[in-house]
């Protein structure tokens, strides 16, 4: 399907300006919204908007992403990250539209010893990990056109863990981090590429995007400090160890994500996760 009215849903958001940079200079017409300009826990405010613009491909980068808030305020998160993309969905399903729904590795319970696959069971731990699992069933069985992207540990323009880390390195001599907690930091521009790239093969269905190889947060840490010239000393802690809020919802253990499906398409991989951080690192000018 054609790409040629491109309706971007919490476009404020890491993924949606990463989005935005790509598309701003193409002869895509982007339509730019966040929960100011369309509420998409209001299905007839979506309804309306949709009927109006006529986006031929939506992309929800909505969500209400800080996990911990969403142990205590379940409601809040079920509405953003489950009924706003059902009203998307439907709504895309009714006039035509493709969707693209943003998830996550929390959707697994992180007990796994190999990278997830696209196929394996789904198991979330967390109120965010549910309600994240909630709106990828309500885009399946509501628009015959979606494509469901899992993404993990991602950074970009807005507020994240490398930008904590040397705030944080700026502060103190040291820190402590996690080390047995297994992911792949994963560039929001890496992940609007991968997304770019899928939406015209109009191969509907579960995708995994994140940057290639694996790490901890703890080695992730390290790499930050030592691309930014930083000589703040990383000290590793366990799980356990880690003193955080009382109400701190699980987090899986071990969320390497492998992009199988993307992969055997042949046609595009994305890179591996030091070469994508150094390019973010360079493009910020964090780097040394």
């Amino acid at each position: 399907m054609n790409m040629k009215k491109v309706l971007i849903t919490g476009c404020n958001g890491q993924l949606g300006r990463a989005l935005f940079h790509l598309l701003k200079d193409t002869d895509i017409e982007i339509l730019n919204t966040d929960a100011d300009t369309l509420d998409i826990c209001n299905p007839g405010q979506v309804d309306k908007f949709i009927d109006m613009h006529k986006p031929d491909t939506i992309i929800n980068c909505a969500a209400h992403t800080a996990v911990n808030k969403c142990e205590i305020d379940a409601d809040n998160a079920e509405r953003i990250n489950a009924y706003g993309p059902e009203n998307l969905a439907r709504a895309a399903e009714r006039t035509g539209a493709q969707i693209v729904q943003v998830s996550t590795d929390y959707v697994f319970d992180g007990s796994a010893k190999v990278p997830y696959i696209e196929e394996d069971q789904t198991n979330p731990q967390s109120v965010y990990g549910k309600t994240k699992l909630a709106g990828e069933q309500a885009v399946i069985n509501n628009c015959s056109r979606y494509f469901i992207v899992r993404t993990a540990w991602l950074y970009g323009d807005g507020s994240n863990f490398v930008k904590t880390m040397l705030k944080l390195a700026d502060e103190r001599d040291t820190l402590t981090v996690v080390n047995d907690q297994y992911g792949t930091p994963t560039s929001a521009m890496e992940l609007a590429r991968m997304i770019l790239h899928i939406i015209p093969s109009g191969e509907y269905g579960i995708y995994h995007g994140t940057c290639e190889g694996q790490t901890n947060w703890y080695e992730f840490a390290c790499e930050i400090m030592k691309q930014a010239g930083k000589k703040t000393k990383i000290i590793p802690v366990t799980t356990d160890e880690y003193k955080t809020e009382e109400k701190s919802a699980k987090r899986p253990m071990y969320s390497v994500l492998e992009n199988r499906r993307l992969n055997s398409m042949g046609s595009y991989r994305m890179k591996d996760w030091k070469e994508a951080f150094m390019e973010y690192m360079e493009q910020n000018r964090y780097t040394k």
